[in-house]
């Protein structure tokens, strides 16, 4: 049937191309349909026509340069340099024949892009290869420099398996798509190890595979695979919602248990997912406690990784469209809105969300085309939880460390890497360089610098405040003189015994890391201050701090050592990622297009019902919170 369409598309092209194109050969994708020319100046001068075929065949269409006529390599590179002004500050070039891109790393992508495209389109015009223009990261990146090591390895394996998936998705509806069905896998009526089903006659995509980090064992802390609805061998694609353990942290099962399908997700997804995975199987390892699969699964989940920009609009199964929007929670992470069959049935999966506008990001989307049904987070969704703007919360924490500043202490505050810590990193640096706080060393310790040096590389998911400071007025916080990478343990030592100063370091719960052992340290000084910013789940030392215990017992090399805490303990409120109730109300209030269902997951049992009790009666919108392993009927 694919094959039959492939042909059928074929001959629609070469009938619509005016005769002088020659055409090397037209291949599916994944959802797009390839044409690759002798031509490359069709790639630049013919715009409007490549317009005209995509809407004509309602396909994404790309133009690539048949092999035949690429320049060399060498005379290529030369070639760019001449074209590109040495402004844009090019770092790399290397090449990828099998999908004929020359890739351009350069700290200035704007400028090889080049106004409305005329640079990059140059490039295409005098060498044949088409650009792909990366940010190089203002901070180094480990994790990005393995991503796209492994992506240049790995071309024609993802080629290979982009065509499969072509076949697959444009293989078209087998049957009408009137019945819609979500299986609850996981994260229903908790918070953790979010997964879930979407099912209609005709496709099979699983939404987020994460993993209950705080899980005892298998039964509470990987999604329910085992139900029937779900086999591993019918599933057509994943789609990631953000990058947070308890939504992506078991994706790589899936690829040790013969996977072979697409993962989509937006790019800092996929980047920051990679950094969590690999730091997730480094701590099971450590702790003794293997997972169930290891770093080439997360390196197999690199190479399916198809990423999108939010508002791209993709197939990713016969009948079900994709588009991503901007959540607001972290760094990409993105609410999916699944259009199903001819726009019988659309869904938006918001993931979790902030309906709030923050330092570091936009808030949620919350208009869309057509909206039927929503499932919707609800982690802080009783109607006790209430926040204070994120405005006093940063007044708050301003007070403690000028106060703790001013008696010489120093300020501990464990956060989490992702999100929290980069919102903070903004903060402190705004108020220190206006003079509100004391100059002082902002210690970066742990998965932090590495999470910021992603931030750096995608400011295009920034806040608008943020992008303008970075691209117009040239000013990125991120790389201030104030912030200094902690890295190894005598440096610790010499933080923990010198002049006052501020520590953000990981884990944000002190369940591990070296947050745990700056907490040593400093527990014993009446000067210093322990910050909390961020929710301590029951069981955590930091729970136990938190309520205000001050003798904490310690298992240290087979002996019980018991540490005294005289440090001074806070709780600041309001740097949350999530929505808060009021959030969460107006947010369905706000919505372009009232749906006609809500479904409430991500939150605890009383919670998740407290929510979808007031939506029902405030706005007479059908809700429902159903339980792990139940299976609900959209359609």
């Amino acid at each position: 049937m694919s094959s039959e369409i492939l042909e059928e598309i074929k001959a629609a092209i070469v009938k619509k191309l005016p005769e002088r194109i020659q055409l090397a050969n037209i291949e599916f994708e994944g959802s797009e349909v390839v044409i690759y020319t002798k031509n490359p100046e069709i790639m630049t001068d013919n715009e409007g026509l490549i317009r005209k075929l995509a809407k004509d065949l309602r396909k994404r269409i790309i133009i690539r340069s048949d092999k035949s006529v690429l320049l060399d390599p060498e005379k290529t590179i030369t070639k760019i340099h001449e074209i590109v002004p040495k402004e844009a500050e090019i770092t790399n070039i290397g090449f990828d024949d099998v999908t004929s891109e020359v890739r351009i790393e350069a700290k200035k992508p704007g400028i090889v892009i080049g106004k409305f495209g005329v640079t990059s389109r140059e490039i295409v015009r005098n060498t044949g290869w088409a650009p792909k223009i990366l940010r190089t990261p203002p901070i180094p990146s480990e994790i990005i420099e393995k991503i796209r090591h492994i992506l240049k390895h790995s071309s024609k394996e993802r080629k290979q398996s982009l065509q499969a998936f072509g076949l697959r998705v444009h293989q078209g509806s087998k049957h009408d798509s009137d019945w819609i069905r979500l299986t609850s896998m996981g994260g229903f009526r908790e918070v953790g190890r979010s997964c879930m089903l979407l099912q209609t006659p005709n496709s099979r995509v699983l939404l987020d595979c994460g993993v209950n980090v705080a899980g005892h064992d298998d039964k509470s802390s990987f999604p329910y695979l085992n139900v029937p609805e779900f086999s591993l061998n019918e599933l057509d694609a994943v789609v990631v919602s953000h990058a947070h353990l308890d939504h992506c942290g078991f994706v790589p099962y899936l690829y040790h248990y013969g996977y072979e399908g697409p993962v989509f997700c937006t790019t800092p997804t996929r980047d920051l997912m990679t950094l969590l995975q690999l730091d997730h199987i480094d701590i099971a390892h450590r702790e003794d406690n293997p997972l169930p699969f290891n770093v080439k699964h997360v390196e197999k989940t690199v190479k399916r990784a198809v990423t999108l920009d939010y508002g791209e609009v993709t197939n990713i199964a016969p009948d079900i469209k994709l588009t991503l929007h901007n959540a607001g929670h972290i760094l990409g992470s993105a609410m999916s809105h699944l259009h199903v069959g001819d726009g019988q049935h659309n869904i938006v999966y918001t993931g979790d969300f902030k309906y709030e506008r923050s330092r570091l990001l936009e808030p949620a989307t919350s208009k869309f085309p057509r909206l039927e049904t929503l499932v919707m987070e609800s982690t802080y969704g009783g109607h006790e939880d209430v926040q204070p703007s994120r405005n006093s919360a940063e007044k708050e924490l301003m007070k403690i460390i000028y106060k703790t500043l001013k008696q010489k202490g120093k300020v501990l505050i464990p956060v989490f890497a992702v999100g929290r810590a980069q919102e903070l990193m903004i903060v402190l640096e705004e108020y220190m360089s206006h003079g509100i706080i004391e100059e002082v060393p902002i210690h970066i310790d742990g998965m932090i610098w590495e999470a910021t040096a992603i931030h750096t590389a995608r400011p295009e998911y920034l806040s608008k405040d943020l992008r303008d400071q970075i691209f117009h007025a040239g000013r990125n916080p991120f790389i201030s003189d104030a912030f200094h990478k902690v890295i190894n343990h005598n440096e610790r030592k010499d933080i923990v015994e010198g002049e006052p100063s501020i520590i953000l370091s990981t884990s944000g719960m002190l369940t591990g890391g070296n947050s745990v052992e700056y907490f040593k340290a400093l527990s014993g000084d009446e000067k210093s201050t322990l910050i909390f910013v961020g929710y301590q789940s029951e069981g955590s030392l930091g729970r136990r701090i938190q309520k205000g215990w001050t003798e904490i017992p310690m298992l240290e090399e087979g002996k019980t050592k018991v540490y005294h805490v005289k440090m001074n303990i806070e709780t600041i409120k309001g740097f949350s990622g999530h929505s808060n109730r009021r959030q969460l109300m107006d947010y369905v209030k706000r919505l372009s297009v009232k749906p006609g269902k809500i479904i409430t997951c991500h939150g605890d049992p009383y919670k998740t019902a407290d929510l979808a009790s007031s939506i029902h009666r405030s706005l007479k919108i059908e809700t429902k919170t159903p339980l792990n392993l139940e299976c609900t009927r959209l359609q």
